[in-house]
């Protein structure tokens, strides 16, 4: 990958559809900030992407995203200011300017966070994020894996509320000051995270996750135009396994404490027709349970996708009588280690469960 490069509107649209698949369910839709972009782009801005490699250690790095409940922000539009406004407020904050911007997660919108941030401040997207996917709370991240700096933060809402959180006395407490903002302004905000050097990016970052977000989307792409299965397209892609395939039967959601949580049930189809899926989740879709047995977990990704046109299903987006696949896709490394599952494995979630990989 070349160090410095434009990403077409081409590409962003492919981005879009490879990380609502990465999402496992969560990250909001990013067909609100993909409208947004379109229209950026019509304007003429063009958003560079840059290797990570290519920071110096020095170097400041936004971390971006919007915190919230997904069903909220199906409601709320997103607007690239407020993005940009938490940017420019970290800036103050800390008295230094970035040098680019990144994606906290590259699951669904919150891919496309950084470009909408990016296009406003004239900034270039570096193409990585701290968690490979997406996960519903702050300490879920490679850099709190790696024990960095959790604060400041700068938190913005579309009504010119605006809130830094100064300090933190952990990665939980961060989660927790920040979401009590988030759900006081109404579930949806903008935010900047701790910011990074270019030295703590490169070693403990997820690198290359918006290159992977991208071909997994050309890849679906391809498949459907050429009228083959997009969902064995991503799989052959990413070496990632079907586990189910059905009909959605039941979901029951609700939004509490700043976040979607609920379960699904698929009735299985064809190879599956007399077994049933159900599954946990958080935003994301946290534990697969196989005819009541524990099929996948996280750290894997468990992700739902729309049978026939291989498109991500959100937690927010789930509706009875969807046809609907269950893949799972392997985890970054880092999520896999005994730390990093005390962070992201079953319990961080209310599971009493050991990690078994599908994969394993």
């Amino acid at each position: 990958m070349t160090a410095h490069r434009p990403v077409t509107l081409d590409e962003i649209e492919s981005i879009a559809i490879g990380a609502w698949i990465l999402g496992t369910g969560g990250g909001g839709s990013p067909y609100l900030a993909l409208l947004n972009l379109r229209q950026l782009y019509r304007k003429g801005t063009v958003v560079p992407l840059i290797d990570p490699m290519e920071l110096q250690d020095d170097d400041r790095v936004a971390v971006v995203s919007n915190m919230g409940a997904p069903l909220v922000g199906q409601e709320r539009l997103t607007d690239p200011h407020t993005i940009a406004q938490a940017v420019r407020m970290m800036e103050d904050v800390i008295g230094q300017s970035f040098r680019a911007v990144m994606s906290l997660e590259i699951g669904g919108g919150n891919s496309l966070q950084p470009f909408m941030a990016a296009a406003m401040l004239g900034l270039p997207v570096v193409d990585a994020d701290c968690m490979g996917r997406a996960f519903p709370e702050a300490q879920m991240t490679s850099f709190a894996i790696h024990d960095l700096q959790m604060y400041p933060l700068t938190l913005v809402d579309v009504r010119d509320n605006a809130v830094v959180v100064a300090r933190a006395a952990s990665w939980k407490w961060m989660e927790r000051l920040s979401r009590t903002a988030c759900v006081a302004v109404g579930s949806i905000a903008s935010t900047c995270k701790a910011p990074r050097t270019g030295k703590e990016v490169k070693e403990c970052g997820i690198l290359y996750s918006t290159s992977k977000a991208l071909r997994i989307g050309q890849a679906v792409r391809a498949a459907r135009r050429a009228h083959h299965d997009p969902i064995e397209a991503v799989l052959t892609s990413e070496g990632g396994q079907r586990l189910f395939a059905g009909k959605l039967q039941d979901v029951d959601r609700r939004a509490t404490e700043g976040f979607l949580r609920g379960t699904a049930t698929i009735e299985g189809l064809d190879d599956f027709r007399g077994h049933t899926m159900r599954l946990a989740f958080q935003n994301e879709f946290a534990v697969a349970w196989l005819d009541g047995r524990p099929r996948a977990m996280t750290p894997d990704l468990i992700c739902v996708i729309d049978t026939v046109s291989g498109e991500a299903i959100g937690t927010e987006t789930l509706r009875y009588g969807q046809r609907a696949t269950v893949i799972a896709l392997p985890a970054p490394p880092v999520l896999l280690t005994p730390k990093g599952l005390a962070h992201v494995g079953p319990r961080a979630f209310g599971y009493d469960l050991d990690f078994v990989s599908v994969f394993a």
